[in-house]
């Protein structure tokens, strides 16, 4: 999960929470969202074009800030005016993420938010690190507020016996491969002795066979001494 930024309430006099309110994660728009604005920029600042882009893109983030509490969404712009969003968790109907060429690269994309009855996209956290981590975070304060009970850190119930579930089952599987290796290791030894116990009872016939014809031998010259005295 991302780290959450530290904003402190009193001195942002643009976040006004309620008493019992408190701030879980908060961010600005990731450093390399500035890459396109260099990529665009720097070749047309020989015109002084480029330098324009470039400064306007680093206001716009620099005075661009997003919150979660534990009631709802907060969202910041605007360089010369100030553009201040707030929604109730309540009223999030879905959230999504995108990331882009870049943002696929460096680790940041937009999480958008829509509620019930809005027309398409109402909030957008444009360019936050960790953008999966950051809807993530903001579903199970939606559920939470739905009255699904919620651990301390935002996890519904349902969400800590999925985890149980996952760990359970990959327990299962290397208890099951275990077993499978075992079994065939029992298998061999098995095999191994049947062959060693086959081996010795051949070697028993053979041995007794070479007894027989010993004694036949014997009993062969012996007829044969008896037959030589008679005459």
């Amino acid at each position: 999960m991302s780290e959450p930024s530290t904003i402190d309430p009193e001195t942002a006099d643009w976040l006004t929470l309620d008493e019992d309110e408190e701030i879980v994660w908060s961010g600005k728009p990731h450093e390399s969202s500035l890459i396109p604005a260099l990529v665009v920029g720097v070749p047309l600042a020989i015109v002084l074009v480029g330098i324009f882009i470039i400064a306007g893109s680093y206001l716009q983030r620099e005075n661009t800030q997003y919150v979660v509490t534990t009631d709802g969404l907060y969202k910041k712009t605007g360089v010369l005016s100030r553009d201040v969003q707030r929604i109730d968790f309540g009223k999030v109907q879905n959230t999504s993420y995108s990331q882009g060429f870049f943002g696929s690269r460096f680790g940041y994309g937009n999480v958008d938010i829509s509620t019930a009855g809005g027309s398409g996209i109402e909030m957008q956290f444009r360019a936050v690190p960790e953008p999966r981590e950051v809807q993530e975070r903001i579903n199970k304060r939606v559920k939470g507020s739905r009255g699904e009970p919620t651990t301390e850190s935002g996890e519904t119930k349902r969400d800590v016996l999925d985890d149980i579930l996952v760990e359970l089952r990959e327990i299962h599987t290397t208890l099951e491969t275990q077993q499978e290796s075992a079994g065939a290791s029992t298998a061999t030894a098995s095999n191994i002795g049947t062959a060693s116990d086959e081996q010795s009872a051949g070697d028993d016939d053979t041995s007794q066979n070479a007894t027989i014809r010993s004694n036949q031998k014997d009993e062969n010259s012996t007829a044969d001494q008896a037959s030589d005295d008679g005459q």
